[in-house]
């Protein structure tokens, strides 16, 4: 019974329950008996094993971690006092504040799933990936195949760990001293707006030993935020795809909303309805 479940397994059955699967971009099919979201489902959104989940709800898996707390409340689209209850449960303490926000408002998460068709990923001031639709792992791979703290732009561009060897890649028309200079340029505003936030410091100080060119960057003057681009995404199945790429900031919480789009009926658009139909795999799909 729910009632002599753990705090925190009641909590994560009871609100995943409650959230409505087309709120969370899964399409609702006739016949379909679960409540809310089905457990493999919230553990796709989470970026978790099902098996995992599976654990949290019985009880048997006690100790998660801040992460994969952070990670559940995003998917579950948890109000913020909601989210520090569920972290309170873990026996963690919530996110402080002054750090960077990775918490994704519920109404940014459903406008994003209803942009099915677009590719959409969702950043933290960071550049950490905290949200991300079926038409973004399609595009640029599965971000839930990454460790949790590999799941940044920064350390795909210049970092030397997995989100570097994942990383497809991609050619910018600004060109590529102009784009890593950018994206610099957010991590210093990022410091200089949260100083005491442990993980961000971490990250500039593992690039600048990582690579040169972070740290060129780093000791210049500000370059121009990264805003908007044409990008052409080498893709492993279908080739390289011409789209245009917009940074959307979301006011009050800090974070930002990219999104690749095409013009219809050009090359990029076939391309990304091929990757959309198919998830990204079309030497599955295909004959």
């Amino acid at each position: 019974m729910a009632s002599s479940r753990p705090p925190f397994a009641a909590l994560l059955r009871a609100w995943r329950d409650r959230l409505s699967p087309a709120d969370a971009g899964f399409t609702v099919t006739a016949g379909r008996r679960a409540p809310g979201l089905r457990r493999e489902e919230l553990a796709q959104s989470a970026g978790l094993s099902v098996d995992y989940v599976l654990r949290l709800e019985q009880g048997r898996a006690r100790n998660p971690s801040a992460q994969v707390v952070g990670a559940l409340a995003r998917a579950l689209q948890l109000s913020r006092t909601e989210r520090d209850r569920l972290y309170r449960s873990a026996g963690l303490l919530p996110p402080r504040d002054g750090t960077v926000n990775t918490h994704v408002p519920p109404g940014v998460q459903r406008l994003a799933a209803r942009l099915d068709d677009v590719p959409i990923g969702v950043f933290a001031a960071d550049w950490t990936l905290v949200w991300w639709n079926a038409a973004w792992r399609a595009l640029h791979g599965d971000p839930a195949t990454l460790p949790a703290a590999e799941r940044n732009l920064a350390r795909a561009v210049f970092g030397d760990g997995a989100a570097h060897a994942a990383m497809f890649p991609v050619r910018s028309e600004r060109g590529e001293d102009a784009f890593a200079a950018s994206v610099v340029a957010d991590l210093k505003d990022a410091v200089s707006r949260y100083p005491s936030d442990a993980r961000l410091d971490r990250l500039v100080r593992d690039l600048r030993d990582a690579s040169a060119v972070f740290a060129r960057h780093w000791a210049t003057a500000t370059a121009t935020p990264h805003t908007t681009d044409r990008k052409t995404i080498r893709h492993p199945e279908v080739g390289d795809v011409l789209l245009d790429c917009d940074v959307l900031v979301v006011p009050g919480a800090d974070l930002r909303m990219v999104t690749y789009t095409a013009a219809a009926g050009s090359s990029g658009a076939g391309k990304l309805d091929l990757l959309r139909a198919t998830g990204g795999r079309t030497a599955d799909a295909l004959p």
